[in-house]
Formats: C-alpha cells, sequence, structure tokens
C-alpha cells in the first residue's frame, strides 16, 4: 500500500472531521431535547434561518448525489457509491470529501 499524500491526508482528516463534529451536535440535541430523530428533523425547521440552511444542504447533497452516480458509472469507479449514503447517513460534510479521497486514490 502506497503512503497518502498530503491531499489524501487532508482530505481524510476532513472525512473524519465531518463525520465527528456534526454528529456530536446532533446527538446532543437529541439527548437534551429528549424527542429523537424527529424531534431533531423539526428543529431544522424552527426559522427562515434553518430551513434556508435544510435547503442549502439538501440541494448540495442532491447535486453531489447526481455527480457521483454519473462519475461512478462513466469510470465504472463502484468505490465512489459509498459517498452517497454517508452524506444522507451523516451529511454533505462527510460525503463530498469521502468522494474526494476516493476518486484521489491511486487506480493503478
Amino acid at each position: 500500500m502506497k503512503p497518502l499524500t498530503p491531499l489524501r491526508l487532508i482530505l481524510l482528516g476532513f472525512c473524519i472531521w465531518g463525520a465527528i463534529h456534526p454528529m456530536y451536535y446532533f446527538v446532543t440535541y437529541m439527548r437534551e431535547a429528549g424527542t429523537g430523530l424527529g424531534g431533531l428533523i423539526d428543529a431544522w425547521y424552527v426559522n427562515a434561518s434553518t430551513t434556508g440552511l435544510v435547503w442549502d444542504l439538501t440541494i448540495a447533497a442532491l447535486a453531489l448525489t447526481v455527480w457521483t452516480i454519473a462519475d461512478s458509472v462513466a469510470r465504472r469507479d463502484w468505490w465512489s457509491l459509498l459517498a452517497i449514503p454517508a452524506t444522507y447517513g451523516v451529511g454533505v460534510s462527510l460525503g463530498l470529501p469521502l468522494l474526494l479521497l476516493i476518486r484521489s486514490r491511486d487506480r493503478s
């Protein structure tokens, strides 16, 4: 196995940060509110600011999904599809750096 390049190390760092940091806040909120996932989703729509942010991230997630599917099929790189469940399971903060990390690997 080849060592990670500086770029790939940075992308890996973003993957780790993007997986842990948002989830910390989601889990903290669900514990404090005691309402579970439904309560968390309701909180995303409490005002125009949070609703706008939800739509911003939703549009970004959909664009990332379309690109990931099209690119995976064109390149026959099925590993890239892992970015889709990462995006919807955690967020764009994990899905995008994961896709870039996967695409940056040496395929030879």
